[in-house]
């Protein structure tokens, strides 16, 4: 697993799942911990376990995500509720409680962690394009203010593993939907010309995020240098191998 590398407060508790440790069985192979992809259910429920017992009691929430901005606000009550309860539909998760973790799963979108300075709260984020386009960051980013009672810029942010700038082919609807002229002059899109003369470009998904958090006042942001794509022997990616399992980034207050 990987720990992301911040300067979170010592009562934050955060980690990225990579595709190694687990029980299931190729594609799935080897810590799918997505329930929807066609895996074993018992082998999905295995590789949870580890997951839960590596964060120190706290409780995995576990989203079923839309690609959407829907922020969910958890706390120990509602999350030991959630356990034999059908996965609540948001993109996103916030608390302010210890005993509950915030968890996202992704296989090419970007997972990002806030976590409020102070340390009174923690939040995770589902940003594939659509989402991220939509405002998912700045909705969680909101919420984790609210429950810290702290200023933008008193939260950090860490951008996991996701497909990069040099896999991400998107087409001219992507770069509308960030407000991006298609006839240049986007730093975060770059041009690929096509045989068949198609209009492409390869998006850099990390840059717009950071992007929009600059913009909505952090001013401490880590990660973002991984590509699930290009690296088949650690991440899960989706834009790769179609049939594939789900790595998450988790984070919760110890």
């Amino acid at each position: 697993m990987l720990k992301p590398e911040w300067p979170a407060p010592a009562g934050v508790g955060a980690l990225m799942s990579t595709r190694a440790g687990g029980v299931s069985a190729a594609p799935f192979n080897a810590l799918n911990l997505g329930d929807a992809v066609g895996d074993d259910p018992a082998a999905v429920i295995g590789n949870r376990a580890r997951v839960a017992a590596v964060i120190g009691g706290a409780v995995p929430v576990w989203l079923r995500q839309v690609h959407g901005t829907r922020v969910l606000r958890l706390t120990a009550a509602n999350a030991a509720a959630l356990v034999d309860a059908p996965p609540p539909e948001a993109d996103a998760a916030v608390t302010g409680e210890p005993g509950v973790a915030c968890v996202v799963q992704v296989a090419d979108c970007l997972p990002v962690l806030l976590a409020a300075a102070n340390g009174r709260a923690v939040g995770a984020a589902h940003a594939g394009w659509r989402g991220l386009a939509g405002g998912v960051l700045e909705n969680t980013l909101a919420e984790v203010c609210a429950l810290a009672q702290c200023a933008s810029a008193d939260v950090l942010a860490w951008l996991g593993p996701c497909i990069g700038p040099q896999a991400f082919e998107v087409g001219e609807d992507v770069l509308r939907g960030f407000g991006a002229d298609p006839a240049g002059g986007d730093a975060a899109f770059t041009w690929r010309p096509r045989p068949d003369g198609s209009a492409r470009w390869l998006a850099d998904l990390p840059q717009l995020a950071r992007r929009r958090l600059g913009l909505a006042g952090l001013r401490q942001i880590r990660g973002g240098q991984w590509c699930t794509v290009q690296d088949e022997s650690k991440f899960f990616s989706f834009r790769r191998d179609r049939v594939t399992g789900r790595q998450a980034a988790v984070i919760w207050l110890r």
